[in-house]
This record gives C-alpha cells, sequence and structure tokens, in this order.
C-alpha cells in the first residue's frame, strides 16, 4: 500500500513507519501556506426595498409626487474570504472581486496573526479577480505557475478560510479543465477540482505539488452552500494577465475585435463541410472594426488563435479579452475547404464605426 500511495502523490516525505517513507503534502503546505490571507471586508450597502404596497401603485405615486424605486436604505455589512500573496517586496494580494466588493475597509491577516489594512489596486468584475496591496515587512510570496500545463487527474491543494477556519488545507484532484456556463455574463475558463471549496474559500489558492499558485478558488456548485466535491478556481495564466493590467491602469482596458462568434456544431460542421466539430464560426463582423479591416467574412471558422487550436467560442472570447488595446492577434481561418492566416490589432472601443 505504501508503495502504491508513493506513485500516486510522489511529493517528498515528511514521516517515516517501520523505515518506510510515507506520502506527504505537509512540505507543500509549509512552504505555501504563509502566502495565503484571511480577508476580512467592512462597508456600506445601499439598496432600495420595498414599503407601503400602496407605494408601488403609480396613481399613487404621481398624485402625491412619491419618486419611483421604492425606499433607499443603507446597512453595514461584514464578510470574510481569502487572498494570496503573490509578490512580497510590493505588498500585492490576489483575491476574487466578489470578496472586496463595496467595501470601505479591508484588514488582512496573515498565518503569523499579523493584520494590517490593505487598498484596492484595481478589480475587474468580467473575471471575478482583484489586487490588493499592503506593503509590509516579512512577507512570504507564492510563485506562479502555468495552469496551460495542468492535466484532469493532476493532484492540487486548496488553501483558505472557509466558514471563518483560518487556513483550512484541502486536497483534491484537477477534474476538469475549461468549464464554462458557471458565470455567463463573464470571461470562464474555470478549473473544476473536487478539493473541498466552502464559503470563505473565496480568492484563496489553488497550489500544485510543486508549490505554485495555478488558480484562484472562485466558486462552488451547490444547492445549500456547502461542498459537494465540484469547485472551480480562476486559472492562474487568466489571472497573471488580469493582475499585469490592473497594477498597471487599475482596470483592464478591453478593446474590440468586431466579431460574433458561436460553437461549431455537429449540423454545422457538416453544412460547413468541415471534417469535424471544432472551431469557432465567425456570425457577425461590424463594418469598420478591426475584423473587417483583417478581411475577416462571416462563415468563416477560426481553427487556432496565436497558434493555440480552438475548441469554442468562449475560448476564443477569453482569449481575445486579456489582450490589450494595441496588440496584434493572428488567427486561422478555414473556409470551403482552405485554411489561410490573418493578423488583426485590437481596437480601443471608441474606434468601432457603428453600421
Amino acid at each position: 500500500m505504501a508503495c502504491l500511495l508513493s506513485i500516486l502523490m510522489p511529493h517528498p516525505a515528511a514521516a517515516t513507519s517501520a523505515g518506510v517513507a510515507l506520502p506527504s503534502l505537509a512540505p507543500v503546505i509549509k512552504a505555501t501556506s504563509p502566502a495565503v490571507v484571511n480577508i476580512a471586508t467592512r462597508g456600506t450597502l445601499t439598496e432600495r426595498v420595498a414599503g407601503n404596497p400602496l407605494r408601488e401603485d403609480p396613481y399613487f405615486r404621481r398624485f402625491f409626487n412619491v419618486p419611483e424605486g421604492g425606499v433607499v436604505r443603507r446597512r453595514q455589512f461584514q464578510s470574510a474570504g481569502s487572498g494570496v500573496i503573490v509578490d512580497a517586496k510590493k505588498g500585492y494580494i490576489v483575491t476574487n472581486r466578489h470578496v472586496i466588493e463595496n467595501a470601505s475597509e479591508i484588514t488582512v491577516t496573515l498565518l503569523d496573526n499579523r493584520h494590517f489594512q490593505a487598498t484596492v489596486v484595481g478589480s475587474d468584475e468580467g473575471t471575478d479577480i482583484a489586487v490588493l496591496r499592503a506593503v509590509e515587512p516579512h512577507l512570504t510570496e507564492m510563485p506562479l505557475g502555468d495552469s496551460s500545463h495542468l492535466e484532469v487527474g493532476d493532484w492540487v491543494v486548496a488553501i483558505g478560510n472557509p466558514f471563518g477556519l483560518k487556513h483550512t488545507v484541502t486536497a483534491g484532484i484537477v477534474s476538469a479543465l475549461g468549464r464554462t456556463g458557471i458565470h455567463p455574463h463573464g470571461y470562464e475558463d474555470f478549473i473544476q477540482t473536487d478539493a473541498s471549496i466552502n464559503p470563505g474559500n473565496s480568492g484563496g489558492a489553488l497550489v500544485n505539488l510543486n508549490g505554485e499558485l495555478i488558480g484562484i478558488n472562485s466558486a462552488i456548485l451547490s444547492k445549500d452552500g456547502g461542498n459537494i466535491g465540484i469547485g472551480f478556481a480562476i486559472p492562474v495564466n487568466m489571472v497573471k494577465a488580469v493582475m499585469e493590467q490592473l497594477i498597471t491602469y487599475g482596470e483592464v482596458k478591453r478593446g474590440l475585435v468586431g466579431i460574433k462568434l458561436r460553437d461549431v456544431t455537429p449540423e454545422a460542421a457538416e453544412s460547413l463541410q468541415l471534417v469535424n466539430a471544432r472551431g469557432v464560426e465567425i456570425s457577425e463582423v461590424a463594418p469598420g472594426s478591426a475584423a473587417d479591416h483583417a478581411g475577416i467574412k462571416v462563415g468563416e471558422v477560426v481553427v487556432s488563435m496565436n497558434g493555440v487550436p480552438l475548441e469554442s467560442a468562449a475560448q476564443l472570447r477569453n482569449g481575445l479579452a486579456l489582450l490589450r488595446v494595441g496588440q496584434s492577434v493572428e488567427m486561422r481561418l478555414l473556409r470551403n475547404g482552405v485554411e489561410r492566416s490573418v493578423t488583426l490589432t485590437i481596437n480601443p472601443p471608441s474606434s468601432l464605426s457603428r453600421p
């Protein structure tokens, strides 16, 4: 049994039994835990609540000159989550945007119980990523891995503060990659894992066996808010791209390509005379857009972007969303069995001509 476990979890052992090395995640945990922080927030929410039913009647409001929208109420809130120190020298901490949303006060607590105030460098609603800053001595940062090398079945460790239980560690595997449909209005490319993730884990670390950050824990699939073995993390490669822009500009400056996309279904593949149902079909090209100037046509299928094969419209959408204004992108397109390559430059939003 010991031999089997050593094969499954081949990290250096932290203990022995009868002279046989026992597998343990302890070395990974000891190296990475100091970089995972607890984030406590306070703030005020302004919300509109329904009052007397008469106030909702348009004739009543008009007669008594009552403003629309219900009663305005302000309430105090407190919440907690997790974060990861990614630059000890400059004090940068990555977390989820929803962890610090509407916060007027952010307190960071380390593994050694030191606590201090942090400020928001920037946040991005589309990817649910935020960067905080707190310049303090003796911080420990976590090295960033490469999520493009992840495979289903890889061992991972989740570190965070679920339900206020400080620095809780859970382990599991990568259950799936490229998950979408979790937050349909955002940019999605989630890592799915069965490592236990619960409320309070948001913004915490998903770590590989090399002690590298490979994801920021963000969401769970659950009927009652508890873990059922289906958790989601934002891949670190997406985090890197967003973090760089947030640190530089305080926001993500997304440009426009000017295309609408749809997945290639088996039926569409047949009508387009494709060998398989892979790639992304162009369903619309905006006049005057970067795509229009590059000669991209409706009905063409994008099979790769910057040399990376495409499986879905979400994959292409995510890739384009992480490019800065002014950056160039190379696409390979297929139509009627003929493949060609085009290069286009991401335009600022204001440069798109309207039909």
